[in-house]
Order: structure tokens, then C-alpha cells, then sequence
């Protein structure tokens, strides 16, 4: 298993070592000794799953302390563009977001640390999406920014997605005062 850093402190990618064969292949995706190297907590309490179909928006979604999520996500099936936006005050990354293609024939991983809000465009039908997280959900502790945020400048390469009407109503980055 490789962990590649990225410019964001502890927001990694994992490319898991795939053994393929005649049958198929097999790869392991939680590997506590390995991860903990990498600085990844053992704390994880809640597993969720989505399917969507082409062109759905889920989020920039993010839960607030003392109930933040950490998250380890990856594509089971079809394709994401999986979208991040650092919302740590104290880190020189604040308030940029980061992004990357997670596929299902790819296997790549995204651990998400407390402190980041987080979306993805499904850029297939039939995706299904998987995370682990460190905290339970928490509704009352669930917040959400616009995915078309002009603050936040992100290009998702879609005009009219698929949103739910709670994303419709989220709020602008500006004006926002980060809790972490």
C-alpha cells in the first residue's frame, strides 16, 4: 500500500497494492499498522454507503465539533470527482479545496481528516460510494456549503447537477466562521 501526500496536511491518498490474476483481484483496504504510520486513526465507528445515478452532487458537506468526521472514502462501482475544501483556520490551505477522480477500477483511496467539507460529482450511473467515518452522524451537528460557491472557485465541469433540496439551500463560504 502506498500513502501519497498531498498539499493538504493529512488529507492522503491511498493506492492500495492490487494482486490480479485469472480469477480476478484482491487488495486490502484497511490495513490498521499501515495507516497508523501514516497518521490515520483506528477510530472508526460508522461505515455509509450511496448510490446515484450520472451527475449527482452530494455535499460540500461537514459536521461541526465536537461531533467533526474524519472520513476514508472510495468509489465501489462507477466513477467520482471527489471534491474537499479545507476548512481548518489555522492551516495555510484554508478555505482552498482540493480534488481528484476516485474510480472503482482504480481503487484509490481519500482519507478526509476532521476539518474538511466534503462532495462529490458522480460522473457515472449506477456509482456507489463508500466512506468510514471517525464520528457517528449527527444531525443537528451537520452543516453544508454551496457546491457553485464563487468564493471557492471550484470547477466541477457540470452546469446543472442533480442536488438534493438540502444542497440546494447551503450556505455561501462568505461570511462563514470555521469552528476548527
Amino acid at each position: 500500500m502506498t500513502i501519497i501526500e498531498t498539499p493538504f496536511r493529512k488529507l492522503l491518498i491511498i493506492e492500495p497494492r492490487i494482486f490480479r490474476d485469472n480469477r480476478g483481484y484482491f487488495y486490502e483496504s484497511w490495513n490498521q499498522q499501515v495507516f497508523a504510520r501514516a497518521g490515520i486513526p483506528d477510530i472508526f465507528i460508522q461505515d455509509n454507503q450511496s448510490g446515484s445515478s450520472k451527475d449527482v452532487i452530494r455535499g460540500l458537506h461537514f459536521q461541526i465539533p465536537p461531533h467533526e468526521q474524519g472520513k476514508l472514502v472510495r468509489t465501489l462501482a462507477g466513477s467520482v470527482l471527489d471534491v474537499v475544501v479545507d476548512l481548518r483556520r489555522s492551516e495555510p490551505t484554508y478555505g482552498q479545496h482540493f480534488k481528484m477522480v476516485i474510480n472503482a477500477s482504480g481503487h484509490k483511496m481519500l482519507f478526509i481528516p476532521p476539518g474538511f467539507a466534503h462532495g462529490f460529482l458522480t460522473l457515472e450511473d449506477d456509482t456507489v460510494f463508500a466512506y468510514k467515518c471517525t464520528k457517528a452522524y449527527h444531525a443537528p451537528s451537520e452543516r453544508s456549503l454551496r457546491w457553485d460557491d464563487p468564493d471557492l472557485g471550484i470547477d466541477w465541469g457540470i452546469d446543472k447537477p442533480i442536488l438534493s433540496d438540502k444542497d440546494k439551500q447551503a450556505a455561501l463560504f462568505k461570511g462563514f466562521r470555521s469552528p476548527f
